[in-house]
């Protein structure tokens, strides 16, 4: 994904063609969002893996690639961006994607998400914060961050072998209609295509709010990291109409749980990034309030129903304010 900014030689140009790069990539994202679920939920039936692990690893690395290509291109020029974003993805994530996945379906959350995976993301939350401390975030910093993934998505696989193992199947032959190579296919082409309507839309809001004059901070916490949290929204909102709830939330977890430890962790590897005090005061905080609610939410009888989602949505775009009023110096 490229951020490069868009030199359009005449207003009257600029603006049918913004128009049409936010149109295109909304529904590039919309069609890639749908097959990418498709072809997750046929892996999952094909191989019989639950989907919550198909969400938590590949769905989730998949969706996370937009963020990951444009914190690595910013994060030399443009630091403020690389940041934001990675902050911000994972605000939008919880605030509004699992917030309006949740107004489309109440979503059912397995036991063992509550048990591990929210907690592992919580943690991995409050390690990258407390790497931050310190107003930078170091090389040394991210290779811990990068070897944990690594160790995570080891254990996720190692245990979801241990269940299949140890679980009585009664078998029903339920298999998808796509096989297993159409459906990795599939899985591939939805992914490209998160990617490209990620990038029409970042494109053409960094723009419009570069020539408003924005801060590249502010830029990456607020339209660069919705628009790369916007593949998370489309394939959620996606599986939450074709009845997978359980993709949907494994799908933001492991996206919240790889920003922070596979981008973060390989951003600070190779550069490094300076952490602003305002970041420290407001984005850091409201992250890890959401994670610590969410796993509150999903606490209480193992689904999010329509009011949690609301609620979220509300702190989303509080939060979102807060932001821009700390950005643009009227507190902290």
């Amino acid at each position: 994904m490229t951020l490069a900014l868009i030199n359009l030689p005449t207003a009257d140009f600029a603006v049918w063609l913004l128009i049409s790069m936010l149109l295109a990539g909304f529904f590039t994202l919309i069609y890639g969002g749908n097959v990418l679920t498709g072809g997750a939920a046929a892996i999952s039936l094909n191989m019989k893996v639950a989907p919550i692990v198909v969400g938590l690893t590949v769905v989730s690395i998949t969706t996370s690639m937009p963020e990951m290509a444009t914190s690595l291109i910013s994060a030399k020029d443009n630091p403020g961006i690389a940041l934001g974003n990675i902050l911000g993805s994972n605000i939008a994530n919880i605030g509004l994607v699992l917030g309006v996945a949740a107004m489309i379906a109440p979503l059912k959350v397995e036991k063992r998400m509550i048990r591990r995976d929210v907690p592992i993301m919580i943690g991995g939350t409050f390690l990258f914060t407390g790497f931050a401390l310190d107003g930078r975030l170091h090389p040394f910093e991210g290779a811990v961050m990068l070897l944990l993934t690594l160790v995570y998505l080891v254990y996720i696989v190692r245990s979801n072998k241990v269940q299949t193992a140890t679980r009585k199947v009664t078998v029903t032959a339920e298999k998808s209609q796509k096989s297993t190579p159409t459906a990795l296919i599939c899985i591939l082409i939805g992914g490209a295509l998160l990617m490209l309507g990620a990038d029409l839309l970042v494109g053409s809001s960094v723009e419009i709010a570069t020539r408003m004059g924005a801060s590249e901070l502010f830029i990456g916490l607020t339209i660069v990291a919705i628009g790369t949290s916007l593949p998370e929204l489309a394939t959620s909102v996606a599986a939450v109409r074709a009845g997978h709830g359980d993709l949907c939330a494994g799908n933001i977890i492991g996206s919240n749980l790889f920003n922070v430890l596979l981008i973060g962790g390989a951003v600070s590897a190779f550069v490094g990034m300076d952490v602003s005090d305002e970041l420290l005061f407001v984005e850091f905080p409201a992250l890890l309030l959401l994670s610590v609610l969410l796993l509150w939410f999903f606490k209480s009888g193992h689904i999010m129903n329509r009011r949690e989602g609301l609620c979220l949505l509300l702190l989303y775009f509080c939060i979102i304010c807060l932001s821009a009023l700390s950005q643009f110096g009227y507190i902290f």
